[in-house]
């Protein structure tokens, strides 16, 4: 392994930075590169200097007294467009069941929606949490089975005040208990990982 100090300074500040949570100063990068703070600070304007010259999508900027890349402002917009992309992608049938036990029954485990499904609802629960549409509600205290509810941002994207404005639906889901009573299995244990059986090409606006 090379010694740091031997490292090409200005690479090496471009691979700290690229990994760093929040901005660093110019001290701790000196410390951490085996290099004065002259040293790094003239480097890091140099960088910053060299980006705008070359009108990169992205800058180095001095703020709250350390060094961090962001992304310039002119391409503000297509950043916009990718972060925004998965949020207002449509829906699938499935996921759109799914929430609606979540909905109905919350707070549940994702066995119990499976089980009211009849299918594995592994897939399309990632799916709604990473949509902010479901979020964690603690755990079920029989089995330690983490428990699912709706967000503020469910309701806001349903146009509900509260979940009391939820049409009357409920009667018609059927009980999870009774279909578990219904097989010697029980509930099937799924692998989270394995893909949803019934995700289909029906998608819905959400």
């Amino acid at each position: 392994m090379s010694d740091v100090s031997e490292l090409a300074l200005k690479p090496a500040l471009e691979a700290v930075l690229m990994v760093v949570d929040e901005p660093a100063t110019e001290e701790h990068l000196a410390k951490v590169l085996e290099r004065t703070p002259r040293e790094v600070a003239g480097a890091l304007r140099e960088l910053a200097d060299a980006y705008a010259v070359q009108g990169r999508g992205f800058e180095l900027r001095l703020v709250a007294g350390g060094w961090r890349f962001y992304s310039r402002a002119a391409y503000a917009p297509a950043v916009e467009a990718f972060v925004l992309d998965g949020q207002q992608a449509r829906l699938t049938q499935a996921a759109l069941e799914t929430l609606a036990v979540v909905a109905y029954r919350q707070p549940v485990s994702r066995s119990r929606v499976s089980a009211v499904r009849g299918v594995n609802c592994d897939g399309v629960m990632r799916t709604l949490l990473q949509r902010g549409l479901v979020a964690e509600a603690g755990t079920e205290p029989e089995t330690g089975a983490i428990l699912y509810r709706t967000t503020n941002y469910f309701l806001e994207r349903m146009g509900l005040r509260g979940l009391d404005e939820l049409p009357e639906l409920a009667p018609f889901l059927p009980e999870a208990d009774a279909i578990e009573a219904e097989t010697q299995e029980g509930v099937p244990s799924f692998d989270p990982d394995s893909p949803d059986t019934d995700e289909d090409d029906k998608t819905t606006e959400l």
